[in-house]
C-alpha cells in the first residue's frame, strides 16, 4: 500500500548575496511564502506548517495562485525537499513530472530520449525497450524518432514527452501541469492516455490551473495559500471557495458527460 505522510513540515530557501531590504521590497507581495529578515540572510518561508496524510486511491488536486505553494509542495511530497521542522515519510515508487522536458538531451534521437527519461521516471532499461512501439504509435513521430531531440518543433517534443510518461506505471504519481504546444485532436488523445495513467497509479496530486483537467482526474482538493493548506475537502467544494463559483457551471455539455454530470435546464448540474 502507498502512502504519504507529512507533520509540522516547513521549507524555507535562504537567499544568499542578496542585500536584505532590496530583496523584501522586490519580492514581498509578489511570491506567496514569507521572507524572514530577521537573520543576516534573508529566508523565503515557502511552506508552513504542512499536516497531511494520504494513501492508495487519493487523487487529490492542489489550487491557489502563482507562488502559493504548489511546486514546493510537490517537491516536498516527492521528497526532493527537506522539511526544516517536522518531517515527511513516502511509502512507494515515486514519479515525479514537474517538467516535459526534464532528462530529454537535444543531441541524441527520440528513442535514446525513451531510455533516458524512462530511467529518470524510475522505470528500468528493459521495461521502456518494451514501450517504444507503443509511444512511437501515440505520439506519430515516425522516422523522426531516429533523429536527435534538436530537429524536433516544440509541439514533436511534447508529443514525445507525453508519450514517455504517459506509458509509465507509477505507484505514486506527482504530476505538475506541462502540456502544451500540441493539435486539439492530439490533445484528446493525450488527454485519455493521462486519464489512464491516474487510473494505474496508486495515488495523485496533481498541480494545476485546468478546471476541467482537475474534475476529471481528481477526487478532492487543497487551497494553497500563502505557503499553507487554506483548504481541504471535495474537489467541488474546494474549488468552489477557491474560484468564487461552481466550476461545472463553466463547463461544456461534453465536457459534462465526460464527467459522467447530468445538465438541468436551469443551468445547474446533479
Amino acid at each position: 500500500m502507498v502512502s504519504i505522510d507529512v507533520w509540522n513540515a516547513s521549507v524555507d530557501f535562504p537567499i544568499f548575496d542578496a542585500k536584505t531590504r532590496s530583496l523584501k521590497k522586490a519580492v514581498l507581495g509578489k511570491v506567496g511564502g514569507h521572507i524572514g529578515t530577521e537573520a543576516r540572510v534573508p529566508v523565503i518561508e515557502a511552506l508552513r506548517d504542512i499536516n497531511l496524510s494520504l494513501g492508495d486511491g487519493d487523487r487529490v488536486a492542489l489550487v491557489g495562485h502563482n507562488g502559493a505553494g504548489k511546486s514546493t509542495l510537490l517537491r516536498l511530497l516527492s521528497g526532493i525537499y527537506e522539511p526544516i521542522t517536522g518531517g515527511a515519510k513516502i511509502i512507494g515508487k515515486i514519479a515525479p513530472v514537474f517538467d516535459l522536458g526534464v532528462g530529454m538531451d537535444p543531441e541524441i534521437s527520440g528513442v535514446e530520449n525513451i531510455m533516458i527519461r524512462g530511467l529518470f521516471l524510475g522505470m528500468n532499461r528493459k521495461a521502456m525497450e518494451k514501450k517504444v512501439d507503443d509511444i512511437a504509435e501515440f505520439s506519430e513521430l515516425g522516422d523522426f524518432l531516429q533523429m536527435p531531440l534538436r530537429a524536433y518543433s516544440t509541439g514533436m517534443r511534447v508529443r514525445l514527452a507525453l508519450g514517455i510518461v504517459t506509458s509509465i506505471d507509477p505507484e505514486i504519481l506527482i504530476l505538475d501541469e506541462g502540456i502544451g504546444a500540441v493539435d486539439a485532436a492530439f490533445m484528446k488523445k493525450a488527454r485519455d492516455r493521462l486519464v489512464d495513467l491516474v487510473k494505474r497509479s496508486g495515488l495523485l496530486v496533481f498541480a494545476s490551473h485546468q478546471d476541467d483537467l482537475l474534475l476529471e482526474l481528481c477526487n478532492q482538493a487543497i487551497w494553497m495559500d500563502g505557503g499553507r493548506m487554506k483548504m481541504r475537502g471535495g474537489l467541488r467544494e474546494v474549488l468552489t471557495a477557491y474560484k468564487g463559483y461552481d466550476p461545472y457551471e463553466h463547463l461544456g455539455p461534453e465536457m459534462l458527460s465526460r464527467l459522467g454530470v447530468e445538465a438541468v435546464p436551469n443551468g445547474e448540474t446533479r
